[in-house]
């Protein structure tokens, strides 16, 4: 999948986590997150495993955690790529069922 514009997905309350995308040439991610010291390595392993599982190869993606559980970490980023080019809900079947 490309990112073809931004989008965002979930909300900066306890226990979620805000992911935003945007069109780039390169893959940069930038995290956020209260625990980041403790946790920060499997977000991102989490996030890296998810843009790979949809093929993202570009883009910037922003996570700012508030506590999230890697299952929702996981969902926010499908939204967000989801979003940003306009895949049609009823076409995509959530919960780690997407291929590349």
């Amino acid at each position: 999948m490309v990112i073809e514009k931004t989008a965002v997905a979930g909300t900066l309350e306890s226990s979620d986590a805000q992911v935003t995308v945007e069109p780039a040439a390169d893959l940069a991610l930038a995290i956020e997150s209260s625990v980041l010291n403790q946790y920060g390595r499997q977000i991102k392993a989490t996030v890296e495993e998810t843009l790979g599982r949809l093929g993202v190869t570009t883009g910037h993606v922003s996570v700012v955690d508030k506590g999230a559980l890697d299952c929702t970490i996981k969902a926010r980023v499908e939204a967000a790529v989801f979003r940003s080019c306009d895949a049609s809900a009823s076409d995509i079947p959530w919960g780690g069922a997407v291929r590349s």
